[in-house]
């Protein structure tokens, strides 16, 4: 590991923990993601002034962040792809690609990212898009390993079409362990996985990642619900959280960002944590 690159990765895990507030949904093209992400500026004011570790964007809003004066802000988290796999309906074509396939990563250069992000899916029936998201990180770990970036892949294991979305990501770890150790065998310096089905079978997960693995938030659930699973999966290895949808679509944001923040750092409970927010 460089110099440069541990840097970054300090930058990201502060004492080896991370909560990542993803608010890079815009990119999906899907509307019931943007609730909440309607006034991307006061978002992400009000996000700088939570203080999680790092916020997760594109790099058409990634200038919200960066051009903030605050001098001990998150760190900036760039996603490097785009597809269509988040839509309400099936569409004929699967694709997932890179924004810029000549320089993946210059954007994120540009804009002093701490990594990058892309997504690994296994959809069935979809061989053509896991080829592309191979294909793709293939590009971003070659670029990574130029600049010293660290590379965090998104490994999904999609349910069949019709299950709510056109396709929803599984926790069966049976599925997920390959699908995660595939991911660290094409170079993932992090792992942003689905919690499993048995809280109790994250630690296969991270055990295949053998690199820091953090936990997707996926869906919105009720607080306690999300509050109580993610310090049982920070209890089975996590190094931390990348939520997006159970911050921004809460009606207290900066207090959901409190009481994960004491869950990640802290290594407080469920109960524990929930009070936490209602203090906050």
């Amino acid at each position: 590991m460089s110099v440069n690159h541990k840097v970054r990765m300090n930058r990201l895990f502060r004492q080896g923990k991370c909560l990542d507030v993803a608010i890079d949904h815009g990119i999906a093209n899907e509307p019931d993601f943007l609730v909440g992400l309607e006034d991307m500026a006061a978002v992400m004011t009000s996000l700088i002034a939570a203080g999680p570790d790092a916020i997760q964007v594109n790099y058409g809003q990634a200038d919200l962040l960066q051009y903030a004066l605050e001098p001990d802000k998150p760190a900036l988290v760039m996603r490097a792809d785009v597809g269509n796999a988040y839509n309400t309906f099936r569409h004929r074509e699967m694709w997932a690609v890179l924004h810029n396939p000549d320089e993946p990563i210059l954007a994120a250069l540009q804009m002093d990212a701490v990594a990058v992000v892309a997504n690994l899916y296994m959809i069935p029936d979809e061989p053509g898009i896991f080829r592309q998201c191979v294909e793709n990180i293939g590009r971003l770990r070659h670029a990574c390993d130029r600049y010293a970036m660290p590379l965090m892949i998104e490994p999904l294991v999609m349910a069949p079409p019709g299950k709510g979305h056109a396709y929803i990501s599984l926790g069966d770890v049976e599925k997920m362990v390959p699908l995660v150790r595939l991911a660290r065998e094409l170079g993932a310096d992090i792992v942003k996985a689905d919690p499993t089905e048995r809280v109790e079978d994250f630690h296969r997960v991270v055990q295949a990642a053998r690199c820091p693995t953090l936990v997707r938030g996926g869906g919105k659930d009720s607080l306690e619900a999300v509050l109580t699973k993610s310090a049982a999966l920070m209890s089975q290895g996590a190094s931390g959280l990348v939520y997006g949808r159970n911050v921004y679509q809460h009606s207290n944001p900066s207090q959901v960002v409190s009481a994960l923040m004491a869950i990640v750092h802290q290594g407080v409970d469920g109960p524990g944590a929930l009070d936490i927010y209602h203090r906050a």
